[in-house]
């Protein structure tokens, strides 16, 4: 490495490998290069102490590394125990980027990992980068002197947006934060174009199966949900949809989805999800998270049963949410009721309504 020790990935041999994997997405993430390019005589990020949690991929090396070309200082750990490329973990390492990351990681691993990323002597950090909100609150209850002198906090995702709302409601968040997830380019091209690639990715890698014919239920229409059923879809595989939402119930109903209730079709179908469903699952069901982590699905009680289907992700005018639900009932179409629990969790009124006033439907 650059001199450096203070890293901890798999197996700092695999940096070569790790490399030429980089450089194959930065062919392909002109944006960010040109960036690059334009500012790195500039040094327009020099100061800067960023402490990140994401995913640690080629693509999010390319991040990364312009972060530091732009003159940053960065410390990174992974927010997903199965995500790291364990090749460019190395490949960053070797470049002088302090990282804490391996595919695999248990979850003792994974608070070891975010709190070495923090705590080191004589460095002291001053902004977060964050994709799930796992750091950010690891900083504020185990460090709060750290997270005092914070700058500002970029937050990506639905679920770490979430818990800032909720710090922010409870008077407990001192310092600017921004919200990413919810920028044109992350909810309409990352959340719609890039999870209707990953989905089959993730699928066929991990299964090998194929889905024309197959039944498949995904529960939220959002954006995440309009990618993965346009994905299956183009498949041959027949797509149900659950949902809360009227608004994007009616957008599944038009887009030449049956809107269901999982309960309708949980006995017939090859790919669902949610917990008291499991039991009724036929064998040979395939379960799929595409939500942050596995909190969305009792990973245990499906570890007891078999290996199982379910896109879970919900993402919310009331009069507009009235008028689309009694267009619902041409398409016999059923919305799904969220429980006290669920309603609870997203800080949602059950009966909406299910989204913030700027959001927009329309993709």
């Amino acid at each position: 490495t650059k001199g450096s020790s203070d890293f901890c990935v798999k197996n700092i041999k695999q940096a070569e490998f790790g490399r030429r994997e980089i450089e194959i997405a930065e062919q392909d993430m002109s944006a960010l290069i040109s960036l690059r390019k334009r500012a790195q005589s500039e040094k327009p990020l020099a100061g800067a102490k960023i402490v990140g949690c994401t995913h640690i991929t080629a693509q999010t090396a390319v991040l990364i590394e312009t972060l530091v070309a732009l003159g940053a200082q960065c410390r990174w750990t992974a927010c997903n125990i199965y995500s790291t490329q364990n090749e460019v973990a190395a490949a960053l390492s070797e470049n002088g980027v302090s990282v804490f990351a391996w595919k695999g990681e248990s979850e003792d691993d994974f608070w070891w990992c975010i709190d070495h990323c923090i705590n080191t002597e004589g460095w002291q950090p001053n902004m977060i980068l964050d994709d799930g909100g796992d750091l950010t609150h690891w900083m504020y209850k185990k460090y709060p002197n750290v997270f005092k002198k914070i700058r500002g906090i970029v937050e990506e995702s639905v679920t770490g947006v979430h818990r800032l709302y909720q710090l922010s409601k409870a008077g407990k968040l001192c310092v600017p934060a921004m919200n990413v997830n919810d920028s044109v380019t992350k909810q309409k091209f990352d959340n719609l174009y890039c999870c209707r690639e990953s989905i089959l990715d993730g699928l066929k890698r991990t299964t090998d199966v194929m889905f024309g014919g197959k039944q498949v239920v995904v529960c939220g229409y959002g954006e995440v949900g309009k990618g993965c059923c346009a994905a299956l879809k183009a498949l041959g595989a027949i797509v149900y949809v659950t949902e809360i939402d009227p608004i994007c119930g009616l957008q599944a109903c038009m887009d030449g989805f049956r809107v269901v209730k999982l309960n309708e079709v949980i006995r017939q179908v090859d790919n669902v999800v949610t917990r008291d469903q499991l039991d009724r699952m036929k064998n040979g069901s395939i379960v799929c998270n595409m939500g942050h982590s596995n909190t969305e699905i009792d990973v245990v009680r499906i570890l007891c049963i078999c290996l199982d289907l379910c896109l879970i992700k919900s993402y919310w005018c009331i009069s507009d949410e009235y008028v689309a639900s009694l267009h619902l009932a041409t398409f016999e179409a059923h919305l799904t009721e969220l429980t006290d629990e669920q309603a609870k969790y997203l800080g949602l009124n059950k009966n909406g309504p299910f989204k913030p006033n700027y959001y927009r439907y329309k993709v």
